[in-house]
């Protein structure tokens, strides 16, 4: 229990039952704050109680409507700072802008410095996230930030399950994503394999080929991020068209935007696993191939831990 006055957990209008969530691995009731939007879409928000002197974390995922959630975050810190709170650390679940992290081609901007010069400049002291699409994000800031990741969680999931090394494979669902199928991989003791995919268009990816045995096996796909899903479908099917006995996939953040819904509803994955970093419709959870998995708990270590100066990497001991 944090029972400290000096330590209070706001949240923003993005995740509130994540923060409902948190205050219960913190046992702590959250923050009291009023926020509303006027009539032409300006956000306003006020802290109910006093912070002055006070640690202050302020939980919102820059996720969809992502401008309106970044101005209300951006908001808050800056109400935090003029109340004279003593630190402000921005718990962002989901980071958005995260995949704007350099310049694609001429003449593009990289949105993900620019939404780490805007959290900097509006008083934030301390930013915890997870799964940074981009970890070389962490130097766009001349802050600290926490980066935790949820293969921990994932790989406590999959175990959960009868796992065999011999007929179960992590499989990353593009050559990008080798590193983070390694890592569940080898907590898990695991063989992994690759889809090996073309992207022709913005939000448009085609399997090309497989590389690894998955014959006959349990494949375990993970990504940090699925968007309109074309890339997680299409390496599902492109596995069970292969031989695949089962394909179970795991992302972080489910952005789920635009045919993601009707996708993930026709693939031939069994079921998809996402963390609650982002607010889901229901539509989503009733297609019944979507199941939800807290980050509650972790968050809530995670914020202990910055506030009692306690180790972050000692998460994953």
């Amino acid at each position: 229990m944090v029972s400290d006055k000096k330590f209070r957990l706001f949240s923003g209008t993005s995740n509130p039952q994540l923060t409902e969530d948190v205050c219960k691995h913190l046992d702590m009731p959250a923050g009291e704050m009023h926020t509303q939007r006027f009539s032409d879409g300006e956000i306003f928000l006020q802290y109910q109680e006093t912070i002055r002197g006070l640690d202050v974390f302020f939980l919102q995922s820059t996720s969809v409507p992502a401008n309106d959630n970044l101005m209300e975050l951006l908001i808050a810190i800056d109400a935090a700072k003029r109340a004279s709170a003593r630190q402000i650390c921005a718990v962002i679940p989901y980071f958005g802008y995260a995949r704007q992290d350099r310049k694609s081609a001429g003449r593009t901007p990289i949105s993900a410095k620019l939404v780490a010069d805007l959290l900097t400049t509006a008083g934030v002291t301390r930013v915890l996230t997870m799964d940074l699409h981009a970890t070389q994000i962490q130097g766009f800031f001349n802050i600290p930030v926490d980066n935790i990741f949820a293969a921990p969680l994932f790989a406590k999931d999959i175990l959960q399950t009868s796992v065999t090394q011999e007929d179960t494979i992590v499989v990353s669902p593009d050559v990008g994503g080798v590193v983070r199928a390694r890592a569940l991989a080898k907590m898990l003791h695991l063989d992994i394999a690759i889809v090996d995919k073309r992207r022709p268009a913005p939000n448009v990816a085609k399997v090309m080929n497989v590389i690894g045995d998955i014959e006959g096996k349990h494949c375990i796909l993970i990504d940090d991020i699925v968007d309109t899903a074309g890339t997680i479908c299409g390496a599902a099917d492109a596995l069970m068209e292969r031989g695949a006995k089962k394909v179970t996939a795991y992302a972080t953040h489910g952005v789920l935007s635009g045919p993601a819904e009707e996708r993930i509803a026709k693939s031939q994955m069994y079921e998809m696993v996402i963390t609650d970093s982002i607010t889901q419709p229901q539509a989503i959870l009733d297609t019944g191939k979507v199941r939800l998995l807290s980050i509650g708990s972790l968050m809530g270590e995670a914020i202990m831990r910055i506030y009692d100066g306690r180790s972050i990497s000692s998460l994953y001991g």
